[in-house]
Order: structure tokens, then C-alpha cells, then sequence
């Protein structure tokens, strides 16, 4: 068996993650203090009691998501026994989740990570003003073949990109609000199955987010960082990378990247991966690699009982 443990990104959210981990392990509440103490706020009480309004902020979803991943790492480093570095061929996460595969691969510490994410949720926030700029998913179209419908929508006023490469059959495009909008509309003519509208503030892994490109470079330099103890598979490169420098300079060019998370899966393929394993909120991530390619084992760890069992079979 070779295992690849993998990290979600913001959509992966709810009122009550954290909650049953924290109940039950004195290490999943260690973790969550100390990032609520990293942030001089109680994010595991909106974690835990929400609203869903304040948790779905960007600044607080991005450092959530992030804790509730490392709350399991720690369960099942300090209360299994068992070492992500002694078990894992490639980390690997979507978005704001490669954070979370950079600090369980050692490359910073749980602290600078929460930091590193408020910044990062903060920027991304302000980067482009509220209305200007969207999302949209696009189903039943390949990345290749929805560049013609980017080219229908797209001019120097209004641009929008392929932000997402998620699975054969799912894109997801960012840029100006009118663009996404006009693709939302034309899709169809297209190809595209359905194109739909996301509830996001703002224009990720666009160019639009250049500003939060440069707050992260400035953040980094702050930051004390080490090599990867575990190869972590970029989302720009759809390789794996372990020199900190290198990770370091992707995490900066993410923020206006594309995300490769298609071809992150082929790669783990070709490298033998037979199991992958989703650490956090959620089922996304699990869910995307079983549509993507039926060989390869993918499921989430997210609650005590799936802990438990993970950690029978590891």
C-alpha cells in the first residue's frame, strides 16, 4: 500500500467541525487552543457554535479548515502512534489545504501556519472589491476544451481564467464578475452540462489576486521555515517538491495559479499511489479522486470513528 493523505480547501466547512475531535482527544484541543492563541481570537468557538456567516469569512474559514486537518494529524501522531512521515509517500492540498500538507510535512510550525493563513484569508479578502469579482463552475467540460468558452468571455476590461482544474468533466473559472456572469449564460453553447454561480467572495487563483500574491511574499519573509519531511505535490506544479525555498515560492504563486488538482492525481498515480486519504472537513477532496479514477482507493478521515479505523489499517 502506498498512502497519500491530502488536505481540503475552503467549501469544506460546517457549524460543528472540530467539535467531536476535541471531545475526545486532549491532543485535538491543544491544537485548537494554540491556534486560538496564535490568533488572539476563539476560532474554535465559531468552529464549534458558528454563525455559519462568521465562519465562512475567508480569514476565519482559511485558519479553521487548517486546524481541524492538524487536530487529526496530532490525534493520530500522539494517540496512535502513528507518523504521517513514516506512512506517507506525497502530502498534498487544494487551495488554502497545501497549507495545511506544508505544516503536517513539518515545513512551519502549527503557529506561523494560522498566521500564514489569516494573512493569506485577510489579502485575498481586500485584494479586489466586494461584487467585482466571482466564481463559476463549469460541469461536463475538460480544461482543455473550456479555454474556447474563457476566449468568448474574456477581454482587456473583463478577464476570467481557469482557477480550478479539479476533475475531467470539472472546471472552475474566476475573474470579473460580467465574464463569469457571460459564461454562466453561454456555457451551454459550449458544452458545458451546467455552469453555476459560486457563493465565493472573491476571485481566487485569478490574476485579480495579485495584491494578496504580494502580502504573501511579505508574509513569508517573517516566517521560519524547513524542508519537507514529506514530498508535498504543488497545486501549480502537480509535482512533488520537498526544498522549503521552492514550496515557499509556489505557495506565493498559488494565490494567482491555477490549482492542478487533476493532474496532482494522475501524478499520484503514475507514482503508485493506491491510497488517498482525506484528513479534514469534509469528503470533497476523497470525492474528486474517486470520480477521477476508480483504482485508486479514496476516503475521508474526519470524525473519531473514521480515525480509529484509519489508524487500525495503517
Amino acid at each position: 500500500m502506498k498512502y497519500a493523505f491530502v488536505f481540503p480547501g475552503q467549501g469544506s466547512q460546517f457549524v460543528g467541525m472540530g467539535k467531536d475531535l476535541a471531545e475526545n482527544f486532549k491532543s485535538a484541543q491543544e491544537v485548537f487552543q494554540e491556534v486560538n492563541e496564535a490568533l488572539s481570537q476563539d476560532l474554535y468557538k465559531i468552529m464549534v457554535e458558528g454563525p455559519e456567516s462568521e465562519l465562512t469569512l475567508t480569514y476565519n474559514t482559511q485558519p479553521a479548515l487548517m486546524a481541524t486537518s492538524m487536530a487529526i494529524v496530532k490525534i493520530l501522531e500522539k494517540d496512535f502512534g502513528i507518523q504521517l512521515k513514516e506512512k506517507a509517500t506525497f502530502v498534498a492540498g487544494h487551495s488554502l489545504g497545501e497549507y495545511s500538507a506544508a505544516c503536517a510535512a513539518g515545513v512551519f510550525s502549527l503557529e506561523e501556519t494560522a498566521k500564514l493563513l489569516r494573512i493569506r484569508g485577510n489579502a485575498m479578502q481586500k485584494a479586489v472589491p466586494s461584487g467585482v469579482g466571482g466564481m463559476a463552475a463549469v460541469i461536463g467540460m475538460s480544461f482543455k476544451d473550456v479555454s474556447a468558452l474563457i476566449d468568448a468571455c474574456s477581454d482587456k476590461e473583463n478577464l476570467i481564467v481557469a482557477a480550478n482544474d479539479n476533475s475531467d468533466g470539472q472546471v472552475v473559472l474566476s475573474g470579473h464578475m460580467k465574464a463569469i456572469d457571460k459564461a454562466v449564460e453561454i456555457a451551454a453553447e459550449f458544452g458545458a452540462k451546467r455552469c453555476i454561480k459560486l457563493p465565493v467572495s472573491a476571485p481566487f487563483h485569478s490574476p485579480l489576486m495579485q495584491p494578496a500574491a504580494e502580502a504573501m511574499a511579505r508574509a513569508f519573509m517573517e516566517v521560519e521555515s524547513h524542508n519537507a519531511d514529506i514530498p508535498l505535490i504543488s497545486n501549480v506544479l502537480a509535482q512533488a517538491i520537498t526544498d522549503k525555498n521552492e514550496i515557499i515560492k509556489n505557495l506565493i504563486e498559488q494565490v494567482t495559479g491555477s490549482v492542478r488538482w487533476r493532474e496532482s492525481v494522475l501524478f499520484m498515480k503514475e507514482k503508485g499511489i493506491t491510497d488517498v486519504v482525506e484528513l479534514g472537513a469534509g469528503k470533497v477532496l476523497s470525492g474528486i479522486v474517486k470520480r477521477s479514477d476508480k483504482d485508486m482507493n479514496a476516503y475521508s478521515v474526519g470524525t473519531v470513528a473514521e480515525i480509529e479505523d484509519l489508524a487500525k489499517n495503517l
